[in-house]
């Protein structure tokens, strides 16, 4: 006890003690030490450490496709491609991509490009095959990505405003960020500027070029030896399932456009014919599917109201079996909704073409004949009609519509002898949907019959 004593009380006591306290200090210090570095101005990009251990990491690549405009199925597929890589260990996750847009907002491209800095498995990102491109949203993921490869032909960038500090982004797009923000660039420039590691014309050359992957020389049939991924390095393929394809399939912007148009169609022709609903069925499913797409589009509403208003302007002329001013009205405003349905995305003039013309052919010429087959009386042929009286519902001179048995049809007056509408009238003639018609009093059969009586009283028999 007095040995104790003496050494925590005697002359060497405080020497000790700050001795102690030194020790302390440096182990808080050293504690401390990497949290500072990781909120200091010299500390390296997020994911950084994967990126550096990459040759040091075993095990195979995964390889996804992900294609099409970026937008919130893609994403979601893409975050879980990593989730997938780092469970199963993977030596790299390699995204193959092609999307020429972005549809996802500021925020949620924030939280997709964070995730490829937080990423335990380094990722790889190849532009290609030919033709390909990365713009938008996707070339900024490459911009974070470990390792780029174009394919020639492929293009790079339009990379619009960067979602975080592109001081975040790999050296070479920072220096390059004027040129990238509103132009692209193909292999070799992109290559120039440090964009890319190398230009890859095959997946398969970018993955032979990835560090620690596993190669094999082979001898290909004209004699000449080339790399190829071996070894445990052999990738896996995967891309967007099923469920997720058809989700990513209807955000497509003409997609979308034509099941809009097409659901309202259906469900409209569903009103008007004498079916079981399976068009209405249709209908519905393929205006869900629309509406979904139109929901992760930049899609302006006002549009998409005028699409519907194009519907029941048609209705009205529908119901008269002849285009009128409802029918223009209708058509104006298909053709305004259809121009300016996406703010900062444009339909191509087939797409356009396929759904204005789509629809007035629909209007035109099939549901006014299921109209009529809507409301006609059940029969086999239309000899029936010959001779059967009706009325004028507008005047036909020499086209209009009448009522014959309660139901519409297009007519025209035999040989040009105008009807006034509400008149009574004969129908005359059949030719396939087309009515010919007569005044009951005065018509051309009367004048005929008239001169067959004269005639039988002038000749008795």
């Amino acid at each position: 006890m007095r040995r104790l004593s003496t050494t925590t009380t005697g002359p060497g006591a405080p020497v000790v003690v700050a001795a102690l306290l030194a020790a302390l200090a440096g182990l808080l210090l050293l504690g401390a030490g990497p949290a500072a570095g990781q909120d200091g101005e010299g500390a390296g990009p997020p994911g950084a450490d994967a990126c550096a251990s990459a040759g040091d990491r075993g095990g195979r690549i995964s390889v996804v496709t992900a294609s099409g405009l970026l937008d919130p199925v893609l994403a979601r597929f893409m975050e879980r491609s990593i989730d997938a890589a780092e469970d199963a260990d993977m030596a790299w996750l390699v995204f193959q991509v092609n999307s020429s847009g972005t549809v996802i907002d500021d925020d949620r491209l924030v939280d997709l490009i964070e995730r490829f800095e937080a990423s335990e498995v380094p990722i790889g990102m190849w532009v290609g095959p030919s033709g390909t491109r990365a713009n938008e949203g996707m070339g900024q993921l490459a911009a974070v990505s470990c390792r780029v490869g174009v394919a020639p032909g492929s293009r790079l960038g339009r990379l619009g405003d960067p979602a975080v500090d592109a001081e975040r982004f790999r050296p070479g797009f920072v220096a390059a960020m004027d040129r990238l923000q509103d132009g692209t660039v193909g292999a070799d420039t992109a290559l120039e500027l440090g964009l890319a590691d190398w230009d890859a014309p095959v997946l398969g050359e970018f993955l032979i070029e990835l560090d620690g992957v596993e190669t094999t020389e082979v001898e290909g049939p004209d004699g000449r030896r080339a790399s190829t991924v071996s070894g445990e390095s052999i990738p896996v393929f995967s891309k967007l399932p099923i469920t997720d394809q058809m989700l990513h399939t209807v955000s497509s912007p003409p997609v979308a456009y034509l099941l809009l148009l097409l659901g309202l169609s259906l469900i409209v022709f569903e009103l008007y014919t004498a079916g079981v609903g399976v068009a209405g069925l249709v209908g519905a499913g393929a205006l869900v599917l629309g509406a979904y797409g139109l929901a992760t589009l930049p899609a302006r509403w006002w549009a998409v109201a005028l699409l519907v208003f194009t519907v029941l302007a048609y209705t009205v002329d529908v119901q008269t079996g002849v285009p009128r001013l409802w029918t223009a009205i209708g058509t104006v405003a298909l053709v305004i909704g259809s121009l300016f349905l996406y703010d900062g995305l444009a339909l191509s003039w087939i797409t356009l073409l396929v759904g204005i013309v789509g629809m007035l052919i629909f209007v035109i010429s099939v549901m006014p004949a299921m109209v009529r087959t809507r409301f006609a009386t059940p029969t086999i042929g239309r000899g029936w009609m010959i001779g059967e009286e009706g009325e004028a519902v507008t005047a036909v001179d020499p086209d209009g519509v009448v009522m014959i048995r309660g139901a519409r049809w297009r007519a025209r007056t035999n040989r040009q002898t105008p009807i006034p509408a509400g008149e009574a009238l004969r129908v005359a003639e059949v030719d396939g949907l087309l009515l010919e018609v007569e005044p009951l009093e005065g018509a051309a059969r009367d004048h005929r019959e008239r001169r067959r009586r004269d005639d039988a009283a002038d000749h008795p028999s």
